[in-house]
């Protein structure tokens, strides 16, 4: 018998392709997972704009999930980050807003000299804001992708359709300057949650753990799963 309960998913309001990876594919998990759409939260908005009026139809959204019978809930940007403390304060289940979460985690785990970075979908519009929501340390290195890029017009504009090996090749020249920028670099986090689909080949490239949206769900799962009613004893 399966465990009852899932993980709720916060998306932001879009509509392109979510290749197998992508948040925002069912079939990228292995529990289940069950989104809600939250009107009105562009990526452009969320990510480029300001994001603080949505926060009441964050909330609402979330606690809709929870009494459908979410155990935890995350998001689909990593651009929430500061949207961290007041949602999990207004939730009754744990919340995870932002893949950047688990840099915070990673710092004491790390080989001694080690220290993790980030790869963004935009690095002009990652602040300081977000790495501290995070409990991430100020000087972290981020890299972003081109603004202008495969993946940055996909998901900013909407399209029909990913050119899905130009992306790859961004993501994967975005790892290798990072590797080039900090020499002692020793595990990424992808703060933006349409990058996993690509995380084998940065992973073959740069050679060093990545973590992502989806590890964070994944580990959200593993504690919060209710165990499955024990069968009664004939």
């Amino acid at each position: 018998m399966s465990a009852p309960g899932f993980v709720g998913l916060l998306r932001l309001d879009t509509a392109f392709p979510r290749p197998v990876g992508d948040i925002g594919n069912p079939n990228t998990f292995d529990f289940p997972v069950r989104s809600r759409i939250v009107r009105g939260a562009t990526a452009a908005r969320v990510v480029r704009g300001d994001a603080s009026a949505l926060l009441g139809p964050f909330v609402d959204a979330g606690r809709a999930l929870a009494a459908e019978g979410a155990v935890a809930i995350g998001t689909s940007c990593g651009f929430l980050a500061p949207f961290q403390r007041e949602l999990a304060a207004a939730l009754p289940v744990p919340f995870a807003a932002s893949a950047l979460l688990q840099l915070a985690w990673l710092a004491p785990l790390l080989p001694a000299g080690r220290r993790a970075g980030v790869i963004t979908i935009d690095a002009d519009a990652l602040g300081a804001h977000h790495l501290a929501a995070a409990g991430a340390a100020p000087d972290t290195p981020v890299v972003g992708l081109p603004r202008d890029g495969a993946l940055a017009r996909a998901v900013f504009g909407d399209t029909a359709r990913l050119d899905l090996a130009r992306i790859r090749d961004e993501v994967v020249e975005a790892g290798l300057r990072l590797r080039e920028a900090v020499p002692a670099l020793g595990a990424i986090v992808l703060e933006c949650t349409n990058l996993p689909p690509y995380r084998d080949a940065l992973m073959r490239a740069v050679g060093v753990p990545v973590h992502d949206c989806n590890t964070l769900l994944r580990w959200l799962w593993a504690g919060a799963a209710r165990p499955a009613p024990l069968e009664p004893r004939r």
